[in-house]
């Protein structure tokens, strides 16, 4: 029991001996972390000290630069407006100087002024006394001569009115002359140079009115049963079919050539295809039909891109297209066309003129002809008022108007259209023409030139593109000679249709023959 004691309370005193020794560690140990904590404080307030003087140093030193920079700029600032100043008081000196010269020159000229007036004055009495003096003399003068000075001027200028006459009409004849030559000149080199920009083959082209059969029965089977193939053919095309005794051939007759081109490839398709019926025939017509008008649009569009033209009416697009089909003395007219375009074009260029509005105005210069077979009236006539109907410009109206002499032309592109015109059509090969015709527009300018009175022989050369007038020299003057070949020109002009130009030369020659013995 005793010992039981004895350890508790052994255990007791341990246990608070521990917890004693415990506490007095733990307050020895707080505060050494006391004093460190108060060490690393000192340490850190030294630090800061430290920090800032040397901050408070920087900030001196660089307070100090700025100064002596900002100084260093004050003084050149002060220097540089000492050296303005400077200037401007010279330049100020230099203007009272300036100034005073000013003043001094515009005394001299004053000066001067007043001298040139009174000098004027003086100058004006002397001619006022001239005058004075010449109008005596010119009287004294009258009374001497018993003439008065209106009818001495009279006088004179009639005598040499009388004597300049003749040389006043030889200067008007050749000053006249070189005009034309100068024209004719400038005209031929813009021509030219036009026509070697454009360079296109000569096409002849006729429209085929024959087709060519593999063998005489196809005849019998166009012809059909009692003729009701070829009624049904010439109802539906509307052209008329000649089958004849020549072997292997047919011909297609009609006015209008886009009519006897469907006809022509209506036939032929039938002729491949060898079914040929009533039936057949509508049927290949009708696409033949749309066909062809597909193949007139895709023309005409071809043209107004190759030409660069502006946006045109579709249905003027195909009346452009069907000139495919027309001919001209076998000069295609589509192809014609678009050929003047081109010319027109470049000559207006050359000009200063409107390029594009001169190459639409020669596209459409023969349009009248893609329907004249259609409607009454010439192509002339027929083309202005299709201008007229879809809202071309009153230029392209006039071009159209005027480019077979019809009315005035009113503008430089309708003259020029008149000339494309002419050169395509006379371009040699261009154009087909009979004998017949020929010999006949010889004879017609042989007959208009032979009808004047004074007139020898007439004689048409170079294809009828010249006539030479022989007249009698002791019956037609100089003057009369001109008035001979202006009424020659007159007439043909009104009398006769020919392609291009007709060159009148009257040929006036005194032979003075002697003959020694």
């Amino acid at each position: 029991m005793e010992f039981n004691v004895m350890s508790i309370l052994t255990f007791v005193i341990g246990f608070f001996g521990g917890f004693l020794l415990i506490f007095i560690i733990y307050i020895i140990r707080n505060n050494q972390n006391e004093n460190k904590a108060n060490k690393l404080i000192e340490d850190a307030k030294r630090e800061a000290d430290k920090h800032k003087r040397d901050s408070l140093m920087e900030l001196k030193e660089e307070s100090y630069r700025l100064k002596q920079e900002v100084d260093k700029e004050i003084k050149e600032k002060k220097a540089e407006m000492k050296e303005t100043e400077s200037r401007l008081m010279q330049r100020e000196a230099s203007l009272d100087k300036r100034e005073e010269m000013l003043q001094k020159r515009d005394i001299n000229l004053e000066e001067k002024e007043n001298n040139l007036l009174a000098k004027q004055k003086e100058i004006q009495e002397k001619e006022f006394k001239m005058d004075e003096l010449l109008k005596q003399e010119l009287a004294e003068l009258e009374k001497i001569a018993k003439f008065s000075k209106e009818k001495a001027h009279d006088l004179i200028m009639k005598r040499v009115e009388d004597d300049m006459a003749k040389e006043i009409v030889e200067y008007i004849k050749e000053q006249e002359q070189n005009a034309k030559l100068e024209a004719h000149e400038k005209a031929k080199q813009i021509i030219v140079s036009s026509m070697e920009r454009y360079a296109e083959d000569v096409a002849n082209e006729q429209t085929v009115s024959t087709i060519d059969l593999p063998n005489d029965e196809m005849k019998g089977r166009l012809i059909g049963r009692e003729g009701r193939n070829i009624r049904t053919i010439e109802a539906v095309t509307g052209v008329d079919l000649i089958i004849d005794d020549t072997p292997e051939t047919i011909v297609i007759s009609s006015f209008d050539p886009l009519r006897r081109e469907i006809a022509k490839i209506t036939i032929e398709t039938l002729i491949k295809d060898g079914r040929i019926h009533p039936s057949r025939i509508e049927e290949v017509y009708d696409k033949v039909s749309k066909d062809i008008n597909t193949k007139i649009t895709e023309m005409g569009n071809q043209a107004i891109y190759d030409l660069g033209l502006s946006k045109m009416d579709p249905d003027l697009i195909n009346l452009i297209g069907k000139l495919k089909y027309r001919t001209s003395y076998g000069q295609n007219a589509l192809q014609h066309s678009i050929e003047v375009a081109n010319l027109t074009g470049l000559m207006a260029s050359e000009l200063g003129e409107n390029v594009s509005l001169a190459k639409r105005a020669g596209l459409l210069h023969d349009i009248g002809k893609s329907i004249d077979f259609e409607i009454e009236g010439s192509h002339v006539e027929i083309g202005a008022n299709l201008a007229r109907k879809y809202h071309e410009d009153a230029t392209i109206i006039n071009a159209i108007e005027s480019h077979h002499g019809d009315k005035d032309a009113n503008n430089i592109i309708s003259v020029l259209v008149e000339i494309a015109d002419t050169l395509s059509a006379a371009r040699p090969g261009a154009r087909n023409d009979t004998m017949e015709n020929y010999m006949k527009r010889l004879s017609q300018l042989e007959e208009i030139g032979n009808s004047f009175a004074g007139v020898e022989k007439t004689f048409a050369v170079q294809a009828g593109r010249e006539i030479r007038v022989m007249v009698k020299p002791d019956e037609v003057d100089e003057a009369k000679s001109y008035k001979i070949a202006r009424d020659i020109k007159d007439r043909i002009e009104a009398e006769m249709q020919y392609p291009g130009t007709i060159k009148i030369n009257v040929i006036r020659e005194t032979r003075a023959i002697e003959e020694a013995k």
